[in-house]
């Protein structure tokens, strides 16, 4: 595998792509680490030591790389991408109009893209402003023992640090472009992997603190955890196809055997993003409901069963819209009477079972089976961090495990399988021999 890296690199085009792509990376840290105009740098840091994030600012922190804390120039991170995009995915199933662009080609792809770009800015303003109104009583954020990080509250200064930090978020979607046109791999979940990837040593060294033996313990057990995600990741259920032969003009065309890969993993980290922040929105909700002299019996209840990432209600909730979230997302990503109908209109066949509804039926039935088994193994893996919280007394950010881990992995074998097609295009062995 080294050899492989070393051959990489003397390639000079695919040299120069791999530096491009690093040094883009090395910017988008950097950027993690300056200050937001308004912000008192050194209150920030004192402040950090004592915090503790959970829910969406858990997440939206993982995905900034420690930005958000920071209250850096890119503390919203890639996340107003992400959702963005996410929210465009499900409405091309809800508006005929988003729904024909996908279906034009490149052009159509274009114009999704475009519109995800708009409403990226759009929930920038809006995530900005919301962290700014957090800054502005920084004790949600840091807890109890931290007062004031801005020196200045006055409108002027709350205006820049908005647009600052929605300029921050416009010029992450152009590193991320800018990777994907110029790099390697897709340059968004790069800079997600980066983020991510930033925070693994500070997370282990605070395992070291709990004892060198339980230290070592969970090392060897991420070691078993990241070998097991990659094996789930890339295992698929390969659908047989056959294709009959058609005569076009003077040309024999079909008479070809594919297949249809089916991944037991379908959705992704998607139903753990969903579910994660659908499960903060009743803490959220009971916050403002805290500064009253008693606060209603289901303000006790949540902040008793939902806060508490240990508790047996957060956990099974958890899983349970993991689960739910999973289907949803491939119900809608992969149509199996759409599939069915293509095939059907060049000619295709599974063998033993006949064109139209019949295969349509088939696909539905072998997807549902695959993707219960997708789905447990998601709640598992999430379900990691939790555990290790009792067990070890790891924090929220345990890096084996949950969404850094599904992240990491998918990302990390997604690259080095371009990396590798780039190899074999210039005649080179690649990384698996």
């Amino acid at each position: 595998m080294l050899t492989a890296f070393a051959r990489a690199f003397r390639t000079p085009d695919l040299r120069k792509k791999l530096l491009f792509t690093l040094a883009i990376m090395a910017v988008f840290r950097l950027g993690s680490l300056v200050p937001t105009p308004g912000v008192s740098y050194t209150q920030v840091q004192s402040c950090i030591k004592g915090a503790s994030t959970s829910g969406v600012l858990s997440l939206v922190n993982l995905f900034s790389g420690g930005a958000l804390l920071q209250l850096s120039i890119f503390a919203l991170g890639i996340m107003p991408y992400i959702t963005s995009s996410i929210i465009i995915q499900l409405l091309t199933v809800v508006i005929p109009r988003f729904e024909t662009l996908k279906k034009e080609g490149q052009s159509g792809t274009a114009k999704l893209t475009q519109y995800t770009r708009y409403l990226t800015i759009g929930l920038a303003v809006l995530q900005s402003a919301t962290l700014v109104t957090i800054a502005r009583n920084p004790s949600q954020l840091f807890g109890p023992s931290c007062t004031s990080i801005m020196p200045d509250e006055s409108l002027p200064t709350i205006l820049i640090m908005v647009l600052t930090m929605t300029a921050g978020t416009g010029v992450i979607m152009w590193l991320g472009e800018l990777v994907t046109d110029r790099g390697i791999g897709n340059g968004m979940s790069l800079l997600i992997f980066t983020s991510i990837a930033a925070r693994f040593p500070t997370s282990l060294w605070a395992l070291r603190t709990k004892g060198w033996d339980k230290f070592i313990i969970v090392i060897l057990l991420g070691l078993v955890i990241i070998a097991a995600v990659v094996f789930v990741e890339q295992s698929q259920r390969r659908i047989p196809v056959q294709y009959a032969k058609r005569m076009i003009g003077r040309r024999m065309y079909g008479g070809t055997s594919t297949y249809i890969p089916l991944k037991v993993n379908m959705a992704g980290v998607i139903p753990v993003i969903f579910a994660s922040s659908l499960l903060s929105l009743p803490s959220l909700i009971a916050q403002f409901q805290r500064g009253t002299g008693r606060p209603p019996g289901w303000v006790t209840w949540v902040d008793q069963n939902l806060t508490r990432g240990d508790h047996p209600i957060y956990m099974l909730a958890y899983v349970g819209l993991i689960v739910f979230f999973t289907f949803f997302y491939v119900s809608i990503t992969f149509n199996p009477d759409e599939v069915a109908d293509n095939m059907k209109k060049y000619g295709g066949f599974i063998p033993g079972i006949r064109a139209g509804r019949p295969t349509a039926e088939y696909l539905d039935y072998v997807l549902t089976r695959i993707t219960v088994a997708g789905a447990l193994y998601l709640g598992l893996i999430s379900l990691i961090p939790l555990i290790a919280f009792v067990l070890v007394g790891a924090d929220q950010n345990f890096p084996f495990g949950g969404t850094s881990i599904l992240i990491i992995v998918g990302v990390g074998l997604e690259t080095v399988k371009q990396i590798e097609s780039q190899l074999q295009q210039r005649h080179y062995e690649g990384f698996l021999r």
